[in-house]
This record gives C-alpha cells, sequence and structure tokens, in this order.
C-alpha cells in the first residue's frame, strides 16, 4: 500500500469540508502536515479562515503555508478540527500522541463543534492497542507514575528520542504503556486519569464525528 498517497487523498477531501470564516483546528503529525499543506493552497486561492493549531511544529507549518492564525483563547468554539491518529477501531475510537502532541490535540478536539480524523488504511485496526498509548506526565512525577502503572501491568516506557527524554510543548514527559490485553478502555482512561501527575491520555474515546481514510486510490468516510 502506499500509505503517503492514501494520507495525501485523506487530506485533500477533508480540507473540502473548510468554508469561508471558519476557526479550523489544525491537527499534527505527518498526515496532519498534508492537510496544512492543502489547506494553505485554499488560502492562497481566496479561503478566509484563521487556524489553531495543536502543536509548535503545527504553528510554523502553517505560517509557512500562509495560514492565518489565533490563540485559543481569542475564539470561542472551533468550527472543524482535522487530526490525524496513530490507530482507530470500528466504533471510531483512537490511540493518538505518537508525535507527542495529544494534550493540545485532546484540548482541541474537545472545543470543537465537528472532528475529522483522515487516515491512511493502515490505522485501521479491529482492536486498539498494537500501537503503544502514550500518556502526557508532570516531570516531577513521572518516575511514580511509571512505578504505579508498571504496577498495572502497564508496562511503561519513559519516550526518549537520542537518547534524551522526549518533552513536549508543555515542558513534560510522555511514558508509552501497552494496552493491548486491556478490554474496558472507558475504565482504563478513568483510572489512568485519577493518578496524580498524570496530565492526559491520548485514548480519543468520544470525540470522533468522522473518519476520512485513504485507501488504494480513493477515500471512504466511516461515521457511527
Amino acid at each position: 500500500m502506499n500509505y503517503e498517497k492514501e494520507k495525501e487523498l485523506a487530506s485533500a477531501e477533508s480540507v473540502k469540508l473548510v468554508k469561508n470564516g471558519m476557526v479550523v483546528g489544525l491537527g499534527s503529525g505527518s498526515t496532519a502536515a498534508y492537510m496544512v499543506k492543502e489547506l494553505g493552497k485554499r488560502v492562497a486561492s481566496g479561503l478566509s479562515i484563521f487556524g489553531i493549531p495543536s502543536s509548535e511544529n503545527t504553528r510554523l507549518l502553517a505560517i509557512e503555508n500562509g495560514i492565518p492564525l489565533k490563540e485559543f483563547g481569542e475564539i470561542e468554539k472551533i468550527d472543524i478540527n482535522i487530526d490525524g491518529a496513530d490507530e482507530f477501531d470500528p466504533y471510531l475510537r483512537l490511540i493518538k500522541g505518537g508525535g507527542g502532541a495529544l494534550l493540545r490535540e485532546k484540548i482541541l478536539a474537545h472545543n470543537s463543534k465537528i472532528n475529522i480524523i483522515i487516515a491512511d488504511s493502515g490505522k485501521q485496526v479491529k482492536r486498539l492497542g498494537s500501537f503503544k498509548l502514550p500518556v502526557e506526565v508532570v516531570p516531577f512525577a513521572a518516575s511514580k507514575i511509571k512505578e504505579e502503572l508498571a504496577l498495572l501491568n502497564l508496562n511503561p516506557v519513559l519516550r526518549k528520542v537520542d537518547g534524551s527524554v522526549f518533552v513536549t510543548d508543555e515542558q513534560n514527559y510522555i511514558l508509552d504503556i501497552d494496552i493491548s490485553n486491556q478490554t474496558n478502555l472507558t475504565n482504563l482512561e478513568i483510572k489512568l486519569k485519577s493518578i496524580p501527575g498524570l496530565v492526559e491520555t491520548g485514548l480519543f474515546i468520544e470525540t470522533t464525528s468522522k473518519v476520512i481514510m485513504g485507501v488504494g486510490n480513493k477515500t471512504i468516510v466511516l461515521q457511527k
């Protein structure tokens, strides 16, 4: 499968949903990057919108592509949020955060009227958990949270890049955990969020409005 082509197709299709005057949530990651570039082309052709980026990388990419931005606190509601996913299941539940932007991504999703997920066909799974679930934690508590997650048999691993601890845009750490044996994701989310110092998880259980997925040379739309 040509996953890059599928990402491009899904991104191009999602941008068609953006209308003049909208405030648009701009997701993060490789698929969302295609969307931002496509949206930049439409802005250059006269589309009038404002973007709210979900990460510093996306903010820089949006500026590079000529998309006007607003601060999150300046707007009442995001009209449409377009983002990628690391995995999605038949219930349109997601694992996100492979790039480390899960906290801002979830904030944007929560504050959006419509949440569109764009993905290549490799992101569709029957059951979440092949991809490790990222959880964002404050550095002060990271070691203790790691111990607590280990006792829950979640096999936490502190994320590092080139030998150094990965730091999020909010200056937190990421622990990647194994949820492949978890059967009740809603309960798991509640349990994880009850741990002091664990800021957010990459489980997106109820946020998704629809998924636009590239499949070969076409796109398909999945809805609940």
